[in-house]
């Protein structure tokens, strides 16, 4: 008769299966944006991090009307359908003769 304990390599194999799918969840979880009428929000670092541009450029991107957000009391969202036109309007092929 075996006995089984913490140690045992099937459990040491179990446990560790466990906490890959647990920090598989974490990372779903942490990454996670809730889709209103199939629309994806973004906040301000979001975006700025997406662009690679500082959150001063951003602000001043909004002040010239270049990028269209939502302002509710103070906090500023942007629509990710509004980001991806902005890109294919400024988007240049280089290929183009």
């Amino acid at each position: 008769m075996e006995l089984i304990n913490k140690d045992t390599p099937q459990v040491k194999e179990f446990i560790s299966s466990l906490d890959s799918m647990l920090n598989g969840i974490e990372s779903i979880v942490k990454h996670y944006k809730p889709h209103l009428n199939g629309e994806c929000f973004l906040s301000s670092h979001e975006v700025s991090k997406k662009l690679n541009v500082s959150l001063r450029t951003l602000q001043e991107w909004r002040d010239t009307g270049l990028i269209s957000f939502i302002q509710i009391k103070g906090k500023i969202i942007y629509r990710q359908s509004d980001i991806d036109k902005l890109l294919q309007k400024h988007y240049f092929d280089s290929r183009k003769e």
